[in-house]
């Protein structure tokens, strides 16, 4: 009998038909408090399937690729003939007079 006298004092403080600074504190610490489970409860959810390696996209979508093979091809080729150049100057084929000396 004593839970029913204290859920029923809560509920004759918790009427707004006054004003009650201890009604408002013990609502807004209830609100906060279900607003913390439920993020908590979110975060675990998460936590929990992350670590068993699943997957949050809906759909899986091929995309279509970043780059061009063919633009690959071309800057393959400048990169290649600009290491080309540096081996000539490393082989001797092109000498370098240094202006300094």
């Amino acid at each position: 009998m004593i839970f029913f006298s204290n859920i029923s004092t809560l509920l004759k403080r918790l009427r707004y038909d006054t004003i009650d600074p201890a009604r408002d504190w013990i609502t807004l610490l209830m609100l906060a408090f279900i607003a913390l489970a439920g993020i908590l409860s979110w975060h675990l959810w998460i936590f929990q399937t992350v670590i068993e390696g699943g997957d949050f996209s809906a759909t899986e979508t091929s995309a279509p690729p970043l780059f061009d093979p063919a633009e690959l091809r071309t800057i393959r080729a400048i990169f290649e003939a600009r290491a080309a150049e540096v081996r000539k100057y490393e082989t001797g084929i092109y000498s370098f007079a240094d202006p300094s000396q």
